[in-house]
C-alpha cells in the first residue's frame, strides 16, 4: 500500500492520508466584503469529498487592508466567521480536516483579482484601491502601487489581528490554522533584508527581522486550542542574493517549534519581479527536506507536532512539501525517500478535484474505495481518469 494514504496524527487530530489541498486564492468575493459564499463551499467541498486528508481554505486576511485583492476572503469580523462555519462543517462531514490560512499581504495588497481580463498591477486609489503598508515602505514587487512604513503601534495591531482571526477560526470550527509567512507577503517582507530596512527592534538583525513572526505565532498559539494544529507556510528561499535562504528558514522553524508550532509548509519565492529559483516537478522538495532534517533533533512537547510512535511518546515537527507535484508516483516518492511527511496537491487539484481517489487507483491502493464519495460510487464502474504522470522527468530533481 502507498504511504500517501496512510493516516497521520498531528497535534490531537488524525488526517486520513498525507495529501493536503493547499490554500489557493479564488478571488471570488464579488461583494468585496471578505465574506465567503457558495463558490467557496463548492470549491473546498468538492476537494474534501474528493479524498484529501486536509483541506486548507485560501489566504484570508486578518485586516481589510491586508487583502491581496478586493475580492479576497477574510476573518477580521464575525460575519465572515459565521459564513465560514457551514463550509467548515461540510468539509469535516466529508472526512477531511478543515483548515484556513491567515494572511496579510502588506505591500502586495490592493491588486486586481488574478482572473483573466484583469491587469497584473495594483488597483488605483480612485478605482477602489487602498494605501498598502510594509516594513520599510519598500514594495516586494514593482507592479504594486506605493506603500508606506508601518509604525510600531500598527505592528502591534497586526499581531492582535492575527490572534483575533485565529480565535474566530476556532469559533467557526476550523481544526488547523496556517499562518502565511511566504510568497512576499507582510510576514515575509519583514523576514527579508531586501524589503525590511528598518533600524528599530523590527529590522536589521535576524532576531529583529523574525520578531514579528515569532510574536504572531506566540499570539495565535495563546488563543488556539492545544489539540488543534498550528502551522506556518514559509518561503524556504527567496532565491536572491543577500536575502532570505534555506538556513535562515531552518533556524527560524527551530525557534517557532519552541513556541508551539506543529506544522510547517515549505514553499519559496515571492520577493522580486523575477523568480530566479529552480523549476520543474517537485522543485521545492529539497527545501522541505532541509527543514525536516534540520529539525529532526528537536524535542517537542506532549501532543505537539506529528506522532511518530504508536503510544504518542515520540513526536516531531510535521513538514509538508509543495511545488509542481502532479504525478502520484512522484508524490509517493517524496514520502518514501523521507523528504517530507505530507504532500500538497494544488493546481492539479483545480482540474482534478478527486485527485486522491484517482492517485490511489493509479498506485494500486484499494483505499481509493474508502475515499470515493458514496454518491460518486457509480463512477468506479467506468475507468477513472488518472493524473498526468511526471515521475520519470522529475526523478533527477527529487534525488538532488
Amino acid at each position: 500500500m502507498s504511504l500517501l494514504f496512510d493516516p497521520v496524527t498531528v497535534s490531537g487530530l488524525t488526517l486520513r492520508n498525507r495529501l493536503i489541498l493547499p490554500p489557493m486564492c479564488q478571488y471570488n468575493v464579488t461583494a468585496k466584503d471578505g465574506v465567503p459564499g457558495p463558490w467557496h463551499l463548492a470549491h473546498l467541498g468538492a476537494r474534501a469529498s474528493g479524498g484529501f486528508g486536509m483541506v486548507v481554505a485560501e489566504a484570508s486576511s486578518v485586516l481589510p487592508e491586508g487583502r491581496i485583492s478586493d475580492q479576497d476572503t477574510g476573518l477580521w469580523n464575525d460575519a465572515q466567521r459565521d459564513a465560514w462555519a457551514p463550509i467548515v462543517d461540510f468539509i469535516r462531514s466529508q472526512g477531511a480536516v478543515p483548515a484556513i490560512q491567515l494572511a496579510h499581504a502588506g505591500s502586495k495588497a490592493s491588486t486586481w483579482p488574478a482572473h483573466p481580463g484583469y491587469p497584473d498591477e495594483g488597483i488605483p486609489l480612485d478605482e477602489g484601491g487602498w494605501e498598502t503598508v510594509s516594513p520599510s515602505g519598500v514594495p516586494a514587487v514593482s507592479t504594486v502601487g506605493p506603500t508606506r512604513e508601518l509604525s510600531g503601534a500598527e505592528i502591534e495591531q497586526v499581531i492582535e489581528a492575527f490572534a483575533a482571526s485565529a480565535r474566530r477560526a476556532d469559533e467557526a470550527g476550523f481544526e488547523a490554522v496556517l499562518v502565511h509567512g511566504a510568497h512576499g507577503y507582510l510576514i515575509h517582507q519583514f523576514l527579508s533584508p531586501v524589503t525590511n530596512r528598518r533600524t528599530d527592534e523590527w529590522g536589521g538583525s535576524f532576531e529583529n527581522r523574525t520578531r514579528l513572526v515569532r510574536r504572531i505565532v506566540e499570539a495565535v498559539r495563546e488563543v488556539w486550542p492545544a489539540e488543534k494544529i498550528l502551522g506556518i507556510r514559509l518561503s524556504g528561499s527567496d532565491w536572491l542574493e543577500d536575502s532570505w535562504g534555506e538556513q535562515d528558514t531552518v533556524r527560524l522553524v527551530r525557534e517557532l517549534t519552541g513556541l508551539g508550532l506543529d506544522w510547517v509548509d515549505v514553499s519559496s519565492g515571492g520577493i522580486g519581479d523575477t523568480f530566479q529559483g529552480p523549476t520543474g516537478p517537485a522543485y521545492q522538495v529539497p527545501l522541505a527536506d532541509a527543514v525536516l532534517a534540520g529539525t529532526a533533533d528537536l524535542t517537542l512537547g506532549a501532543g505537539q507536532g506529528m506522532q511518530v510512535s504508536d503510544d504518542g511518546a515520540s513526536r516531531r515537527l510535521f513538514v509538508s512539501a509543495v511545488g509542481a507535484i502532479t504525478d502520484p508516483e512522484l508524490a509517493e516518492s517524496v514520502l518514501a525517500e523521507g523528504r517530507a511527511d505530507a504532500v500538497d496537491i494544488g493546481r492539479a487539484a483545480l482540474v482534478h478535484p478527486n485527485w486522491p481517489v484517482e492517485a490511489a487507483q493509479s498506485l494500486g491502493d484499494e483505499r481509493w474505495r474508502q475515499l470515493l464519495a458514496p454518491a460518486y460510487h457509480r463512477g468506479s464502474w467506468g475507468r477513472l481518469s488518472t493524473p498526468v504522470r511526471q515521475r520519470e522527468s522529475a526523478a533527477a530533481g527529487v534525488a538532488g
